[in-house]
Order: C-alpha cells, then structure tokens, then sequence
C-alpha cells in the first residue's frame, strides 16, 4: 500500500505544482485569451486541483490495495488488479515462458518490486506490482522451477 500512496502523492504534487505555476503565470495577466474574471482569481485553479484531487489521493492507495491480489495454486498464478476497472487474469503455470522481477525506483526505495509473468499470448500474461522484493525473488524462482517441469505436459 505504501507504493500506491506515494505514487497517488507524486502526482498529486506534480498536479498541485503545475496548476500553482499556470496560476502564477496568468495571476493578473491580459491575455486575449483568458477571462478577465480569471485573471483576477488566478488562485482557482490550485484551488480546483486540490478539491478533485484530493478525494483521490486519500481514496485510491486503499481502494487499490483491498482489491489487489495474487495466488499461486498448483498449476495456476490467479492475479487480480485493478482501480477504476478490475482485471482477473488466471495464467497456466504450464504455459508460463518468462518470470521478469523489476524495481522502478520508488519501489527500489521501499523494498518492493514487480513480478511479470509472460505468456506467448499477451492477453495471458500478468503483473503482480507492490510485492516484496524477497517474496518476489522467491516467487519467481518458484514459478520459473514450475513452468519447467510442467512445460513437458503443455500442449
């Protein structure tokens, strides 16, 4: 959750900082093109940015994590994801060719990395994001393991 929640803050102060520059920018300006009621109350639009963004920034980090999931069963890697639309994607362990772990930097950071799980079909492939990076490095040492010895039975 501590990934999602800096993501949400990150943007919401590259949002807050570009609406406090267009604002300082237009503040008094006369342009042909902005609205003289605006040009006066250039303090808006940071203001507007805060009043829609805010509800965000404290909803989506807990939103994100009730809803984000992974399961590792015999044969199948069920994963689910998902803010403002869910996906579910089960992904047959014996179709499985690549086990990728990363790190961006926020997650290098906070301990954290992301496991993809590719498949000859993209829309069989799936991303597990937010894990910890020993639960990953374990995980796909264990999913890459599986997929060997289950890619003899695969049709």
């Amino acid at each position: 959750m501590r990934l999602w929640l800096f993501e949400s803050l990150i943007a919401f102060v590259f949002f807050l900082g570009g609406a406090l520059l267009v604002a300082q920018w237009l503040d008094g300006s006369r342009w042909w093109w902005v609205p003289g009621w605006y040009a006066d109350n250039s303090w808006l639009l940071p203001a507007a940015v805060v009043v829609l963004l805010l509800p965000f920034l404290v909803a989506e980090p807990f939103v994100r994590y009730a809803v984000h999931r992974w399961e590792l069963s015999g044969d199948v890697v069920y994963a689910r994801s998902g803010f403002l639309t869910r996906e579910w994607v089960f992904v047959p362990v014996s179709r499985i060719q690549t086990v990728d772990k990363g790190q961006g930097w926020l997650e290098r950071m906070l301990g954290l990395a992301t496991l993809e799980i590719r498949t000859a079909s993209h829309a069989g492939s799936s991303t597990i994001k937010g894990l910890d990076y020993g639960e990953a490095a374990r995980l796909a040492e264990q999913l890459a393991h599986r997929a060997e010895k289950l890619r003899d039975d695969a049709t």
